[in-house]
């Protein structure tokens, strides 16, 4: 398993071994031993979630979950293409409100390691695009919290032109700013 440390500290990006024969291919996508000892993080999935999006240009996000039952979670492209947006929320970071977008497809096999946190959220690049994403706490929808995908102070980059028509639940399009937000994350520098 190949660890790319991106931008924000803590945000990873990760490569498993793909072997692939005549029949096909294998690949290991998550170990949780080889993981910890890799990047010293610990965590264990407790649940799986899948998100089928049918439309290009479908936008999830920006999410997050608060304390207690604040949520890291292990992306990765089942079917299609997405670009993935994460926020860095945590108080005291030196990345503060800064994004990094990143392209995932089921083509590269990589995964996006999403700590606590941060806020995210995805746009599909193609129709039909499935997401899985493993996650450390169990969903809490009391404590789920989202912001506008669009905000102007997160300059969140989604590579849109201004002309797509763009596919969003109600709470998604209706979500408030970055000011709107109350949470309790605050930045632990951990080294690796």
């Amino acid at each position: 398993m190949d660890i790319t440390h991106l931008d924000l500290p803590g945000l990873l990006l990760i490569n498993p071994p793909v072997y692939e024969d005549t029949r096909g291919l294998f690949s290991e996508m998550f170990n949780e031993k080889k993981f910890h000892l890799k990047t010293g993080v610990d965590f264990r999935i407790v649940q799986e979630n899948r998100s089928i999006s049918y439309e290009i240009n479908t936008i999830r996000g920006l999410h997050t979950q608060l304390p207690p039952a604040a949520q890291a979670k292990l992306v990765r492209v089942e079917h299609g293409r997405i670009l993935d947006v994460v926020v860095d929320i945590r108080r005291g970071s030196p990345t503060y409100l800064a994004s990094v977008s990143i392209e995932l497809s089921d083509d590269d096999h990589c995964q996006l390691f999403v700590p606590k946190g941060f806020l995210h959220g995805f746009r599909t690049m193609e129709p039909n695009t499935r997401v899985i994403y493993g996650v450390d706490e169990h969903y809490a929808p009391e404590l789920e919290r989202s912001v506008i995908f669009d905000d102007p102070e997160l300059e969140c980059e989604w590579g849109l032109t201004g002309v797509e028509t763009l596919h969003l639940s109600d709470k998604d399009r209706n979500a408030p700013t970055i000011h709107g937000l109350d949470h309790g994350f605050v930045f632990e520098p951990v080294r690796i």
